[in-house]
């Protein structure tokens, strides 16, 4: 029974993180088609991606919390069956307002979710199985960004894209039996008191600002309000620096950033994956409107780039042996930088086999980048800030994916109408893709910071001189 259990909870967690890894992959391809149905702009819907992606930032950094609170499979199952509530409202959705808000609201449960199962995995298997059953939980996230677009393209291409949230409804009702048969709700440890007054600073910082960025003024809601919500969140950020150093257990210890190591890769990452944040929201964009493919061959293009990340994990332990952190994050930041540029040069007589090799060359070189930079980020953080380092490493990644989406867009309307062109066609996509590639480029600035034995004993290097522990100041 003890192997079985070792084997099943992991598989439950994994099906639940393969739900949220195809959905938040999913919806990409299916765009353009999204906003024909609604009468929207199709650049309008990187409101679709951001808010997901802001609601994951939001909620992420309290479902420890959460799940030690009122126990893991309790938080697990309402987690899951929010995001079936919130598939639901997505696929019942008539207007951009309603889509937007249901895909905030699914966000709440797939923040709560993918963590709170990694928890549960943790605390219910044996230490002498946890590699077996976190390679389990490894898969999906490698098979989602496969699967995703071109399963995408086919539903939408050959029925409809409403069928995109309600297959969720199944599989969301067979995890939630499941979960309640096999997994006990067990509670953590007293926990620290939560940080509401931080939680609700960054929570409110964080939604409008984006809010604010993503509609600047033409989507939604107007310029003043738009203006107003960016002063809002910008302001409830400041405010919350104020707050995180003038309360002992702070929602996100951000003084963490000032750990050389765990500073420079959440800093340079996040400028990296705007860039490649852009990239979900503009591929298929220029593949159906610019090139006129179907959504289900620009899925099938699109998922190429996902197979290189496959392959880099086979040899990333040796990369980085071999060269070391900051050699390979400086290079590989150019080399991912140039792939995304190169993109903006594909035109309609572009050959597939061209733009395959191409998009599979940059997964590569963007699974060698977010790869290095997740495991740099803990090389010199102590096992009792592994918590607070990951709240702070989760929603940099989340927030720095929506502002790519948000950037993005904003370019290629600006090219649009510096064109004159009343829609999208594919010479407005290149000045997108240039920004995105610039500001993956700049990522290279902070790298160039980074010692040359950064991370040494990570990647199995001898380090050239003694590693200082850092010193986290009191609060």
């Amino acid at each position: 029974m003890a192997l079985s259990r070792n084997i099943l909870i992991p598989l439950i967690v994994a099906c639940a993180l393969f739900m949220e890894q195809i959905d938040s992959t999913v919806i990409a391809t299916s765009l353009p088609v999204l906003a024909v149905d609604m009468g929207v702009d199709p650049i309008a819907l990187k409101l679709a991606l951001t808010s997901y992606m802001v609601s994951l930032a939001v909620f992420i950094p309290i479902s420890g919390w959460v799940a030690d609170r009122f126990g893991a499979r309790t938080v697990f199952r309402s987690a899951i069956g929010v995001f079936m509530l919130g598939s639901i409202l997505c696929g019942i959705s008539h207007t951009l307002p309603q889509f937007v808000a249901a895909r905030f609201f699914q966000g709440i449960g797939g923040a709560m979710m993918v963590p709170v199962g990694r928890l549960v995995i943790l605390r219910s298997v044996e230490k002498s199985n946890l590699v077996q059953a976190l390679a389990y939980l490894s898969m999906p996230a490698m098979l989602g960004p496969v699967l995703g677009p071109p399963l995408g393209g086919f539903i939408t291409t050959y029925f409809h894209w409403r069928w995109i949230f309600f297959i969720n409804i199944p599989i969301s009702i067979l995890g939630i039996y499941l979960a309640t048969r096999f997994i006990e709700n067990m509670r953590g440890e007293k926990s620290m008191p939560l940080d509401w007054v931080g939680f609700a600073l960054s929570a409110i910082g964080c939604s409008l600002l984006m809010l604010g960025l993503a509609t600047a003024g033409r989507h939604l809601i107007s310029t003043e309000t738009s203006m107003s919500c960016m002063a809002i969140g910008a302001s409830a950020l400041m405010m919350y620096v104020w707050h995180f150093r003038r309360t002992p257990y702070p929602l996100i210890d951000l003084r963490l950033l000032w750990v050389p190591t765990m500073g420079i890769s959440v800093i340079g990452g996040s400028l990296f994956r705007i860039g490649v944040g852009a990239l979900p929201f503009l591929l298929p964009l220029l593949m159906q409107l610019g090139f006129g493919l179907s959504a289900f061959h620009s899925g099938l293009l699109t998922c190429v780039s996902a197979i290189g990340v496959i392959f880099v994990k086979t040899i990333m332990v040796r990369v980085l042996k071999r060269f070391g952190f900051r050699r390979v994050l400086i290079y590989n930041a150019l080399f991912g930088a140039g792939s995304l540029a190169i993109i903006g040069l594909f035109t309609a007589s572009t050959p597939y086999t061209v733009m395959a090799i191409a998009l599979l060359l940059g997964g590569c070189f963007r699974s060698v980048q977010f790869t290095s930079v997740n495991a740099l980020a803990y090389a010199d953080i102590a096992a009792k800030d592994l918590s607070q380092a990951t709240s702070i490493a989760s929603v940099a990644q989340q927030l720095s994916i929506g502002l790519g989406v948000t950037i993005g867009g904003f370019v290629l309307q600006t090219s649009m109408d510096w064109h004159g062109h009343a829609t999208l066609v594919a010479a407005d996509f290149w000045p997108a893709f240039l920004a995105v590639a610039v500001i993956s480029a700049s990522s290279i600035l902070f790298n160039l910071r980074l010692a040359p034995d950064a991370g040494a004993e990570l990647a199995n290097r001898p380090p050239r001189r003694p590693v200082r522990q850092p010193v986290k100041e009191s609060a």
